[in-house]
C-alpha cells in the first residue's frame, strides 16, 4: 500500500523512536522533535530527503543531517508560539499561565500581542511564519477529524452565561455529542463555549450540566476580565474532569475573543480567512446556526456558496434555529430560502423555531436526498 502524506510525519518521539528502530528516516516529516537525547540515533540513522521542521538537535547531529540531504528548519527564537506544531493546542496549552500571572501572561494573549505588533509591518518573515502555523493547524485537524461525522455549532460571542439562550446552546452541543458526531465550533465566548461545554459534559450524568451553568453564571461574560471568566471555566473543568471531547476553531484576527476552554482540540488561526473556510469544510454532518451578528452571518452564506455550486461534492445540511432573529431581526432565511429553489441544496435547508427542534431536524435533512423540494 503507497504511503500517505501523513503516514510519513512524526510527531512525537514515541514516534521518532519506533521509526528510527528501523533504520530509516529517508523522506520522514518531523515536526517540533526535541531531539537534543537522540544524537545517537541521528547519527545512525539515514535521513536522505527527511525535512525537519522546527525540531531542536545538538550541532553534530544538525551537521549529520545536512550532509545526508536532510532540509532543516530550525526552531525560531522568541516566538511566543511554534510555527511548525505537531499538533492542535489543549486548553492548558493556551492558557499556561493563567493562575499566576493572569490572562495577559498566558500564551494566547502573548501570541495576540506578537500578531498586533507584526500583521501591519509588511515583514516577510512574519507573514511566513503565520502562514507556516496556520498550515500546520489546517493539518494536524485533518488527521484529528479523519473519519468523524463533524457537526458545526454557529452562534455568537455576546451570547452570555446564565441565559436560557446559553443553556439551551450547552443543551445542543451535549446531545449532538451523544448522538456520536463530533462538535464543532469557532472555539470562542458565548454560544460557542456553550456548545464545546455541552459536548464536555456528554460523559457525565444529566445534572452536571446544570450545576456546571450555575457555576459558569457567576462570571457571565469574558469582559471586563478573561481571567475571571476562563479560571470559572477551568473551576468546571477540575470539578468534573475527563470530559467528552470536541473541537474548538478560533483565531486571533479577533483578539478581543478568547479560545474557551471545554474543546479539547483547539486549531487557532492568524488568519481568519482560513479559519473560517476550513472550519466550514470540515463540518462534513450539517452545520446548526444560532442566532448571532455579523460573523455568524458571514459563516451562513460562506456555508451557502460550496452547497450552492456543488463544490464540495453533495450539500451539507444547514440548520437555522430561532425564526424571528432570521426572518425579521437579521433576515438571512429568506435570501438563503431563494438562493437555494431550484438547487440540489434546497432539499437540505431548514428553519426551526427552539433549539430544542434543532437536532430532529439534522437528522431529517441527512436523511434527504439532495435535491429541489416538492412544490
Amino acid at each position: 500500500m503507497t504511503a500517505t502524506p501523513h503516514d510519513r510525519e512524526i510527531e512525537s518521539l514515541e514516534e521518532f523512536d519506533h521509526v528510527a528502530a528501523r533504520g530509516s528516516l529517508v523522506g520522514y516529516r518531523l515536526q517540533s522533535l526535541d531531539l537534543t537525547a537522540r544524537t545517537a540515533d541521528l547519527l545512525r540513522v539515514e535521513t536522505t530527503a527527511a525535512v525537519f521542521l522546527g525540531c531542536r538537535m545538538e550541532p553534530e547531529a544538525a551537521a549529520k543531517v545536512r550532509a545526508d540531504g536532510a532540509l532543516v528548519f530550525p526552531p525560531v527564537p522568541d516566538l511566543p508560539f511554534d510555527p511548525y506544531r505537531g499538533q492542535l493546542y489543549s486548553p492548558d496549552d493556551l492558557f499556561a499561565g493563567l493562575a499566576d500571572g493572569g490572562y495577559e501572561a498566558t500564551p494566547d494573549a502573548l501570541a495576540y500581542a506578537w500578531f498586533q505588533r507584526t500583521k501591519a509591518d509588511g515583514d516577510i518573515f512574519a507573514s511566513m511564519l503565520r502562514a507556516v502555523h496556520d498550515d500546520a493547524m489546517s493539518d494536524a485537524l485533518d488527521e484529528l477529524l479523519a473519519g468523524a461525522g463533524v457537526v458545526g455549532v454557529m452562534g455568537g460571542h455576546a451570547m452570555g452565561r446564565g441565559t436560557d439562550a446559553y443553556a439551551g446552546a450547552a443543551r445542543l452541543g451535549r446531545e449532538l455529542s451523544r448522538a456520536g458526531f463530533t462538535v464543532a465550533t469557532g472555539g470562542g465566548p458565548g454560544a460557542m463555549e456553550a456548545a464545546n461545554l455541552g459536548a464536555y459534559t456528554a460523559p457525565h450524568p444529566d445534572g452536571m450540566l446544570d450545576d456546571a451553568l450555575l457555576l459558569l453564571a457567576k462570571t457571565p461574560l469574558f469582559v471586563p476580565s478573561v481571567t475571571d471568566w476562563a479560571q470559572a471555566a477551568f473551576e468546571v473543568r477540575e470539578r468534573w474532569p475527563q470530559g467528552g471531547d470536541s473541537v474548538g476553531i478560533p483565531t486571533w484576527f479577533y483578539g478581543h475573543e478568547p479560545p474557551n476552554a471545554f474543546a479539547g482540540h483547539i486549531a487557532k488561526y492568524f488568519a481568519n480567512a482560513t479559519r473560517e473556510d476550513g472550519l466550514l469544510a470540515r463540518c462534513d454532518k450539517g452545520v446548526i446556526f444560532l442566532p448571532g451578528a455579523a460573523g455568524t452571518l458571514q459563516e451562513i452564506f460562506d456555508n451557502a456558496t460550496p452547497n450552492y455550486y456543488g463544490s464540495r461534492g453533495e450539500p451539507t445540511p444547514m440548520v437555522l434555529v430561532n425564526r424571528s432573529h432570521w426572518t425579521e431581526h437579521l433576515p438571512a432565511w429568506p435570501l438563503l430560502r431563494s438562493l437555494a429553489r431550484g438547487r440540489s441544496m434546497e432539499g437540505r435547508i431548514a428553519l426551526v423555531d427552539s433549539v430544542e427542534e434543532a437536532p430532529g431536524a439534522l437528522r431529517r435533512l441527512l436523511a434527504a436526498t439532495p435535491g429541489p423540494t416538492a412544490p
